[in-house]
């Protein structure tokens, strides 16, 4: 079972760089049409899933490292 086209949308945001503060999240509105707190909600989901993994492994990796980073410095 592939992932969905959210899924993979969320997915292809995350690949992209954003210039300035606020542009990320205006683009999850304004793509997505999500709030940023339920794109990360489903974000960090997407991140335990092995379809995600499978599909954008370097991505998917990265964003690992990243989450388990922050949990260590709490």
């Amino acid at each position: 079972m592939e992932l969905g086209h959210r899924e993979q949308s969320i997915l292809a945001l995350e690949r992209r760089g954003f210039s300035g503060p606020g542009a990320k999240e205006r683009a999850i509105r304004e793509e997505l049409g999500l709030s940023p707190v339920r794109y990360y909600q489903l974000l960090n989901a997407l991140l335990d899933d092995e379809r995600a993994l499978a599909l954008d492994p370097v991505t998917v990796n990265r964003l690992r490292r990243v989450r388990e980073s922050r949990r260590s410095e709490r």
